[in-house]
């Protein structure tokens, strides 16, 4: 429609609120709030599509760039519409009612309070993700419980359609909180009044599918500070005291990998908390993190956030840690190395006499050299241990119900023979305390675990150590800190957990993978089963 026609068709009288409430708008809904028609958040200040094809623009808008802009849209999509003037009043309540559609609807305060709902749930089933996945025909709603994905109820496609718009457009801290269905979205929820109290925030990660849209909720829980002791996580006490070692080291790069849910920011969260309480407030520690996940009482914590691209995101994300840098720290947190340009400034900070904790994915603590140096950092720098002092890699595994576990000997027949086979050589005489899942129990609520633990390896790299990578000689690199620093890999530590009866073997095989013991390794015997159990406990 040319701009002079659309300024002929407003010169009408304005439908106002009264005309809706007396059947105005009876057995139509606003078809710009969502789908392809969808409109901006500025458009939807100004107008509003219905499904009859009636346009409702703001008095005095017509010639609005951002009136202009949506007519023009209709016009290349070949959608008719008619334009009518309607008071701001008429616009917003459609807005926020979907519509005038028979029977009732969802608004988006009443779904706010449906969103807080679904949170409080799965805080209470202790949940670690939410997926809402639209499809063509309905909606699904998954809770991540104890790294399984469990289904926990359906809707219609549009009640997850309104979920989605409402979960991103009314909740969520960011610049542009127009929900767009058909792109890639990342969000976070951080205001206190719209969490349930045991949460601190909610990271958001949309996606477009083949049959209509995905989100995904990562909970990020305010109870990580309650304990700054590492072993309850899982670490041993050998672990922890490595972990002290390095947190008393005045400089030094230090990271910690693992796939994505593998408890790495907790254990940082747990590090630096320590550290603070330690220093009785005399130092000064600083964290980049994109976005901010967990509290750390003490430290002044600064989010990089609302980049509009990745290259945007990563050129901020760099230049944060180099304001850091500036800002006279003692320790810097980088919550991920996930490029050069960070990579480079988390080095440049390790070189310059900061000590550096950071996180990177990576497949076990040796790889994460070879991470690093993948990501553009030059291999002599990298392997210098008064550069970089600490190398850790954990994963999460299920804790089994102590509760309705059973004890493997008597049951061997629920292990096939090759799992069986592998779980005798590896524990040895210790055989007697390896127990599987059970049946489920009211304890553990059915699931026959009680949450999850970390199997870590922790690596503090030495000259020797350093000169083997850098010569390229990893296998003697690994047999060094095996055999002459007693170094455990995530196989021995996962190995351990099984003989001590909290981890059942085949959880433990999926993820660390076979339970085949390196034959540098200590045997695993009673004594060790005996002290992870009283660590477990």
């Amino acid at each position: 429609m040319k701009p002079e026609a659309l300024a002929s068709a407003m010169s009408v009288a304005a439908i106002t609120l009264e005309d809706v409430k007396g059947g105005a708008m009876y057995g139509v809904k606003a078809v710009s709030a969502e789908g392809d028609l969808r409109a901006s958040a500025e458009e939807a200040k100004l107008l509003c599509l219905l499904s009859d094809g009636r346009l409702l623009i703001a008095p005095g808008h017509g010639m609005n760039p951002h009136v202009l802009s949506f007519c023009a849209r209709l016009d290349r999509l070949g959608q008719p519409y008619r334009p009518l003037p309607a008071t701001f009043e008429v616009i917003a309540h459609l807005r926020d009612i979907g519509g005038g559609e028979r029977g009732p609807r969802v608004d988006h305060t009443k779904m706010q309070v449906t969103a807080k709902e679904l949170l409080t749930r799965a805080c209470n089933d202790r949940a670690s993700d939410i997926h809402i996945r639209v499809r063509r025909n309905g909606t699904e709603i998954y809770f991540r419980i104890h790294n399984d994905l469990v289904r926990v109820m359906s809707h219609t496609r549009e009640y997850g359609e309104r979920l989605l718009a409402t979960l991103y457009a009314a909740m969520t801290t960011v610049s542009d909180n127009a929900y767009k269905p058909n792109e890639r979205q990342d969000a976070s929820i951080g205001d206190r009044d719209k969490l349930p109290n045991n949460l601190h925030g909610v990271r958001i990660a949309t996606a477009p599918t083949n049959e209509g849209n995905l989100m995904v909720m990562r909970l990020l829980y305010n109870d990580a500070g309650d304990d700054v002791d590492l072993q309850p996580l899982g670490y041993s006490s050998d672990h922890a005291a490595m972990l002290k070692v390095l947190q008393d080291q005045p400089i030094g790069m230090n990271i910690i990998s693992g796939p994505t849910g593998s408890g790495k920011s907790t254990t940082l969260q747990r590090v630096l908390t320590g550290q603070l309480l330690a220093s009785k407030g005399t130092l000064h520690v600083i964290t980049v993190e994109d976005p901010i996940e967990y509290p750390i009482p003490g430290a002044v914590q600064t989010p990089v956030t609302n980049a509009p691209t990745e290259d945007e995101r990563s050129r901020l994300f760099s230049a944060a840690i180099s304001n850091a840098m500036r800002l006279d720290p003692d320790t810097i947190m980088i919550g991920e190395v996930r490029d050069r340009a960070s990579a480079q400034s988390a080095l440049r900070a390790a070189m310059t006499g900061h000590q550096v904790w950071t996180t990177v994915h990576a497949n076990n603590a040796i790889a994460i050299v070879d991470r690093l140096v993948d990501l553009g950092l030059p291999l002599p720098m990298v392997a210098d241990p008064s550069v970089v002092t600490g190398l850790i890699s954990q994963r999460l595994v299920k804790v089994l119900c102590p509760a309705c576990k059973q004890p493997l000997l008597g049951n061997e027949r629920q292990l096939p023979d090759d799992v069986l086979g592998r779980v005798k050589r590896a524990v040895g005489p210790a055989i007697g305390g390896v127990h599987i899942a059970g049946p489920g129990c009211d304890r553990c609520r059915g699931y026959g675990t009680a949450g999850r633990t970390c199997i870590v390896e922790v690596v503090t790299p030495d000259a020797q150590f350093f000169e083997y990578i850098r010569s390229g000689q990893k296998l003697l690199a690994m047999e060094y800190w095996l055999s002459e620093q007693q170094g455990a890999t995530l196989l021995d530590h996962a190995i351990v957990k099984v003989a001590a009866g909290t981890v059942d073997p085949r959880m433990a095989e999926k993820a660390v993978g076979h339970l085949t013991r390196n034959t540098l390794a200590p045997r695993v015997d009673s004594r060790y089963a005996a002290l992870e159990s009283i660590n477990a406990h």
